[in-house]
């Protein structure tokens, strides 16, 4: 192999550390450009950003994750059937013309048409310490810069729901980024390498090899199927002994798993788990999850055990618990967006014909949100809507979208899936591109929806009703 000349690889660690350089101050504007900002890197952030016209707009994205991660892939890499890279996106990459500030968006000023950001402290890579499941928050707090924006696109995404539930937020291992995947695969090896002791017991053993998975939508039945496959497929080359000791429970407080694919979909897969030996525990009310095993015994010790309180079974020990249980909104969402500081009287357009007592700007509004989920109250062009708090009396905020699991369609709301949001963000870019966001209201179009349930079996259901399985 040639080795690289002095030159070349100086030239080449130049390059990394501008490709992963975070920045501390505004980036300059273009004259000839509008400038998007786009909050968030997921499905929608990100498709929006490549989808863009560049002659157009500045695209700037803000984020504490620099990279795209392909969501449904996850469950493949945590158990090891594809290497983590494969999942990866960089956002910021040669020839998109994004631009990329790694940091969390803090406040913002809807009159003034100004972002507050604080970057990431020591510019860390990865979600950084402000993680939804993380327990240990850094000290350091980051820079706060503000910049301006023509155009602002809310799409943070969602984080994972634990509906307060004791403990999960510190024991349970979560399921949205490829640091979880890491964590994952990391504790299954470490179950398997502890049972594998001569000094572990066989009653650890059986703790040890206990996995449970809270949630019995398409990610937690996906997720079971691909650890069912490793434990069978390959670890039972490695751990032939252990095997017998593996058990795989999917948890749910609903009365059946995949809700949203048709009764015979949904009775196929839990038919094919029931073979299998996966336990399939629905009704079933998670009440705490706890360090140590049932009883309080080795809450202190290495073991790395849990304890799965439930309503119906009472304590049972666990070597993982995998939590995948929906959505909830993004902290900024819930907080920082939670009233408007002063009415974009510029960008924003009473919805009534009736002419105000009062000027719009001496009252108090709100962004409107989905009384169920907190989500932000889109129309069908994705813009946000406002509301304000005595009369109700609503706006429509004309430089300010939301798309994704964060927004909900005022008329006709839609799941939180990664293939709406990808929709949503091409409908976004290709309209602003086109400089019309009248002429065309949003439409959805039902591709399907397929889980993997192991053994190189899957169900499929089409936009058309279809039904594939096997």
């Amino acid at each position: 192999m040639r080795r690289l000349s002095l030159r070349a690889a100086k030239r080449f660690q130049q390059a990394r550390l501008i490709h992963h350089a975070t920045a501390t101050q505004e980036p300059p504007p273009d004259a000839g450009r509008e400038r998007v900002v786009i909050l968030g890197s997921g499905w929608a952030g990100f498709t929006i950003s490549r989808q863009l016209d560049k002659k157009k707009f500045q695209a700037i994205v803000v984020s504490p994750r620099s990279y795209f991660v392909f969501t449904p892939l996850l469950a493949s890499t945590a158990v090891g059937t594809l290497e983590f890279r494969t999942t990866l996106e960089p956002v910021r990459a040669r020839n998109t013309g994004v631009e990329y500030i790694q940091g969390w968006a803090d406040d913002i000023s809807f009159d003034r048409k100004t972002l507050t950001i604080e970057t990431i402290a020591g510019g860390q890579a990865g979600t950084g310490n402000k993680a939804e499941n993380s327990t240990t928050q850094s000290s350091k707090k980051g820079e706060l810069i503000d910049i301006s924006y023509d155009k602002l696109i809310v799409a943070v995404g969602c984080y994972s729901q634990t509906f307060g539930t004791k403990g999960v937020r510190e024991n349970a291992l979560f399921l949205k980024d490829v640091s979880d995947a890491r964590k994952i695969r990391s504790r299954i090896l470490n179950c398997f390498e502890t049972a594998s002791l001569p000094t572990t017991s066989q009653y650890l053993r059986k703790q040890l090899l206990n996995f449970a998975i809270v949630g019995g939508g398409p990610t937690g039945v996906e997720f079971a199927a691909e650890l069912f496959d490793l434990c069978h497929e390959d670890l039972s080359r490695l751990y032939p002994t252990l095997i017998p000791y593996v058990r795989i429970s999917i948890y749910d407080v609903a009365p059946k798993i995949l809700p949203m694919f048709d009764a015979k979909l949904a009775t196929y897969a839990l038919n094919l788990f029931k073979r299998d030996g996966i336990e399939i525990k629905t009704e079933h009310h998670i009440q705490e999850l706890r360090r140590g095993l049932p009883g309080g015994q080795g809450a202190d010790s290495d073991t790395g055990c849990l304890t799965l309180t439930t309503k119906e079974e009472g304590d049972v020990g666990i070597g993982m618990c995998v939590w995948s249980t929906g959505l909830m909104m993004n902290p900024f969402v819930q907080k920082a967006l939670d009233s408007v500081h002063t009415y974009p009287t510029s960008s924003a357009t009473l919805k009534t014909t009736e002419v105000p007592s009062i000027s719009p700007s001496k009252l108090q509004w709100s962004l409107k949100r989905q009384p169920r989920t907190g989500g932000l109250i889109v129309d069908d062009r994705f813009r946000v809507q406002l509301v304000e708090s005595k009369s109700q009396t609503e706006a429509t905020v004309s430089d300010v979208f939301a798309v994704g699991d964060v927004s909900s369609m005022e008329k006709s709301p839609l799941p939180a899936t990664a293939q709406v949001a990808n929709q949503e963000a091409r409908w976004l870019a290709e309209h602003l591109n086109a400089g019309d966001l009248n002429s065309q209201r949003f439409s959805f179009r039902n591709l399907g929806v397929m889980t993997y349930l192991g053994g190189m079996r899957a169900i499929m259901q089409t936009g058309e009703r279809r039904e594939i399985k096997g």
